[in-house]
């Protein structure tokens, strides 16, 4: 047993979250234990966990340093998360996690393979995938898969737009440039696979060199082409299973309020339409909110988001997704600046939402 658990200190959260219509809040006190180091049975199937996003899903929480903030300092002077360091102070790898990141910028092509390996620290950033990883590494006695597919600066209304999403009318104000007063004009916003980003109602489009959906397109293909060759990623598997899906995002429609204002119903379109890309429809999905939103003070365009975010968890609202969808209230959890500055870097913050978000996922899978 580690010093620093022989001496007690535990590890401590508070995550929050939206399951179905109940709303649990707790102050997580238990101890993950440390992994055993053991490969899981490679004859069962790979349980399949796809991360999807902008950039809060990339690895922006610095691991080195001896000053608050980073993950060196958050575990080896603050006694936090000890599961992630053996005896001797390395970082513990759980050989029954693989963790894989593979990017690319729009529709299907060129694929970037960011990282392929059994889950630790290594390198100089850690993300979510970590925390969640070790929760469901924990949970399962099968082969676990985090498979990450996606890019930093993408929107849900435009780049990341589900398939069957219609195009829609949106009232905006704009200010006359010579008069210098506030107008309302009509826009319309495009639908799935249309072209430019919106128009003025009653005008011809101008199509651009990207369409809405398009990185959607391109994230899927990615992930889909990971499973197509499991046992080049995960090796020895052959069989696996889209267990669920962990989504954090939102920041870039926080800057459109036509996308901030139909953010619950591109939601909505998301799910349906990942269930049914990866030939998943009872898999569980896992939303996070903004960091820096609080639900005291959210207000304008990143309140839409917020509450669109925890309508989806509403059972009375959506009964169909009832125990299948789960919000992480992430502000408690988070050490401070805001998502358009990637947190400040700060790794607890990605250490807690992860480990909030995979408590969530556990406890979906548990119903």
């Amino acid at each position: 047993m580690k010093n620093h658990v022989r001496r007690k200190f535990l590890f401590a959260i508070i995550s929050m979250a939206m399951i179905g219509h109940t709303t649990i809040a707790a102050k997580v006190q238990a101890q993950l234990p440390d992994p055993d180091g053991k490969p899981a049975d490679i004859t069962k199937k790979v349980k399949v966990f796809i991360i999807l996003g902008q950039s809060n899903t990339l690895e922006m929480g610095k691991v080195k340093g001896d000053t608050e903030g980073s993950l060196d300092y958050a575990v080896k002077s603050e006694n936090l998360y000890p599961f992630m360091v053996d005896d001797a102070g390395n970082w513990t790898t759980r050989q029954d996690v693989r963790n894989l990141h593979v990017m690319g910028s729009g529709g299907p092509g060129k694929t970037s393979v960011k990282r392929n390996d059994w889950l630790t620290v290594s390198g100089g950033k850690i993300g979510i995938e970590t925390g969640i990883g070790h929760q469901l590494g924990n949970h399962f006695d099968e082969p676990v898969l985090i498979l990450k597919s996606a890019i930093g600066n993408r929107s849900l209304g435009w780049d990341l737009l589900p398939p069957g999403s219609p195009s829609y009318e949106f009232e905006m104000e704009v200010k006359n440039r010579q008069t210098k007063q506030l107008e309302k004009k009509t826009m319309v916003y495009a639908g799935y696979g249309q072209t430019p980003l919106s128009w003025e109602k009653g005008t011809e489009p101008e199509p651009i060199g990207w369409k809405a959906g398009v990185q959607y397109d391109g994230d899927i293909a990615r992930a889909k082409d990971v499973l197509k060759d499991l046992g080049k990623y995960y090796p020895g598997a052959t069989e696996y299973e889209v267990v669920g899906f962990l989504w954090w995002q939102g920041d870039k429609d926080r800057y459109n309020a036509g996308h901030a204002a139909k953010y619950e119903k591109n939601l909505i379109n998301l799910i349906a339409a990942l269930r049914k890309d990866f030939s998943a429809p009872n898999a569980k999905f896992v939303c996070a909110t903004l960091g820096q939103t609080s639900k005291e003070n959210a207000e304008g365009n990143e309140k839409l988001i917020l509450d669109a975010m925890f309508a989806i968890s509403d059972a009375n609202k959506y009964p169909s997704l009832k125990g299948n969808v789960a919000t992480v209230y992430t502000n408690p959890l988070s050490m401070g600046s805001a998502s358009n500055a990637h947190y400040g870097g700060n790794a607890k913050t990605y250490m807690n939402v992860g480990l909030g978000m995979g408590k969530a996922m556990v406890e979906l899978l548990k119903k």
